[in-house]
């Protein structure tokens, strides 16, 4: 077994030292779905849900928790994103957010671009929750990443 990067010799957490790590440019791309009722989806995609923009409130929100991201997973470095981007589309009776974050550093940002995705949905959920109490976000995952040590990732989308 490979040794845990996050925990010491004496099985502490700790933060991983970066320091000496070259900074190269790095890209995550993450995506999730939320499901919902006919009449939210329609009130989303028409405008009118009683809370205002839906979509636009979700990907300020979701660029925001990005910036965070630092101060709300335990041990994550508080990283100086270069771009955070959300876009949204739509499927059946649900919306699909994608996060894509990046920035030239030592370390990567596979985790800002998932809580963007995450807080982008629950916000969505927020928003609309008045229509449907009942919608469902789920498929929250890394899609891909680029740079650094480990070098370019994608998931197996079949």
């Amino acid at each position: 077994m490979s040794k845990l990067t996050h925990l010491d010799d004496s099985g502490a957490a700790r933060m991983v030292d970066v320091g000496g790590k070259p900074a190269t440019a790095r890209r995550a791309v993450a995506s999730g779905r939320i499901a919902m009722s006919a009449a939210a989806f329609e009130a989303i995609r028409a405008g009118n849900a009683p809370k205002g923009d839906v979509l636009s409130a979700a990907r300020i929100a979701g660029i925001m928790a990005a910036k965070r991201t630092g101060d709300l997973i335990p041990l994550c470095h508080p990283l100086g994103l270069e771009a955070v981007n959300i876009d949204f589309d739509y499927e059946d009776r649900s919306i699909r957010a994608t996060a894509t974050a990046s920035l030239t550093g030592r370390t990567g940002v596979e985790m800002e671009a998932v809580v963007a995705v995450s807080v982008a949905l629950l916000t969505i959920y927020d928003m609309a929750k008045a229509i449907d109490k009942g919608m469902v976000i789920g498929e929250v995952r890394l899609i891909e990443k680029t740079g650094g040590k480990s070098g370019d990732w994608k998931a197996d989308l079949r």
